[in-house]
Order: C-alpha cells, then sequence, then structure tokens
C-alpha cells in the first residue's frame, strides 16, 4: 500500500487531474462566494481559521476576501497547493497554505478557533483520525464545521444540485456522473455518529443539507 492510498481514497489528485478539477469547480464560484459569505458571518475579526483539504483553494480566498482572518489550508496534494498559492495571489490575499494529511495536521495543539472541511471528507484514508486532528488542533472553546455528501442522496437530488451550478450541459453531465461515483465513498448519518463517538468530540450535531450533511462538532472549554 503507498503512502498515497493510506491517506487518501480514490484517484491521485495530482497534475492535470488536479488542474482539470480545478477548472471545472471553477464554474461554481458563486456558491463558493455564498458559502464565504455564511462562514464570514459567524467569526470575529482576527479568528485563525483552518481549511481542511481545499482543493483549488476557492473558498479559502473568497473567505480571506471577507474579513480579516488568519486563514490556513491543508491538503495532501502538491498540485492543488500549487494551485491554492497561484489563486491567493491573483486575489491579493494572504494565506498559509501547507502540503499535509488530514489526519496528522500539520500545526500545534489549539491552534485555531474555527475549522471547516467541505466536500472531501469522504475521501480520507483515516477519517476518525481526520476527526480527532481537528479536535487536537481547535482552541476549547472552537468549532469545526465538515460539510459533505450523504450516502443515500438521489440521483434526483444530485441532479437539482447540479443544475443549480449554472454550468453548461457536458459539464452538468460529467459533474453528475462524477457525484453519483463519490457517492459511493460517502458516509450515513449513523456512520458520522459513530466516528465522532471514536473522538474526543464524543458527538455533534448533524444536519441534512442539499445532498449531504453539515456536522457542527465544538470542542469543549476546561
Amino acid at each position: 500500500m503507498t503512502e498515497m492510498s493510506r491517506a487518501v481514497k480514490g484517484p491521485n489528485m495530482e497534475g492535470a487531474i488536479a488542474r482539470w478539477y480545478a477548472k471545472n469547480t471553477a464554474s461554481n464560484l458563486d456558491g463558493f462566494r455564498k458559502e464565504a459569505v455564511a462562514l464570514a458571518a459567524r467569526l470575529q475579526a482576527g479568528a485563525a481559521v483552518l481549511e481542511v483539504a481545499p482543493g483549488p483553494g476557492y473558498l479559502a480566498v473568497e473567505l480571506a476576501k471577507r474579513g480579516h482572518f488568519r486563514i490556513s489550508a491543508v491538503d495532501y496534494s502538491h498540485s492543488f497547493i500549487a494551485i491554492c498559492r497561484e489563486n491567493a495571489k491573483a486575489a491579493g490575499v494572504d494565506i498559509d497554505f501547507r502540503q499535509g494529511d488530514a489526519a496528522k495536521l500539520p500545526f500545534p495543539d489549539s491552534r485555531f478557533d474555527f475549522i471547516f472541511c467541505r466536500a472531501a471528507f469522504k475521501n480520507f484514508g483515516d477519517p476518525v483520525g481526520a476527526i480527532r486532528e481537528m479536535h487536537r488542533v481547535l482552541k476549547p472553546g472552537g468549532t469545526a464545521l465538515i460539510e459533505d455528501m450523504r450516502k443515500d442522496a438521489s440521483n434526483e437530488a444530485i441532479a437539482r444540485e447540479v443544475s443549480g451550478m449554472k454550468m453548461g450541459w457536458l459539464m452538468a453531465l460529467t459533474t453528475r456522473r462524477i457525484l453519483r461515483g463519490l457517492r459511493k465513498r460517502a458516509y450515513t448519518r449513523d456512520d458520522y455518529t459513530r466516528m465522532i463517538a471514536q473522538t474526543p468530540f464524543v458527538t455533534g450535531d448533524i444536519q441534512s443539507n442539499g445532498i449531504g450533511f453539515a456536522a457542527t462538532l465544538s470542542r469543549l472549554s476546561p
């Protein structure tokens, strides 16, 4: 088993595949902007924020435009980190992008006020380890937000989700097929509950959201 297969599931997101993914997801910039606005509204000025698995970094960049936050991001893909840095430089924002494993975050304990992970959790080779690491690097009183597909999302729900992304017909067709494939690696609500129970978070608030779940985890203050 290779290091990549231990850290992540699915294809090796490097080189041409990473560039293709970045181009594909750029068609949903309006969605990233809306989510960045929602995230910024829950953060205090100066908050230390971590995105786990940012992909091309569009959401982190949009968040950086919307407030004075100290933003870091970690992705296992060297290509994604290079793309993230290019996008941040083009946008004129300062973000600390690092290559690393979600289950071995390259940060000290109690570093961040808020952590978010969008549409990537199902790809982690060690999902429980990733949740434990989120707890470790959160400050007491901090919050982590995991958003991803759920395994019971129907084909019809996926089609509606893609329709809202305003893609061309060919890209929409490709995206629907990709999401149906990714659904095989997704988790159910019960899966999330069991995984969270194996970590210091113990419990979390899990809400259905479109074709996925939003799991909110809080590190208790001492």
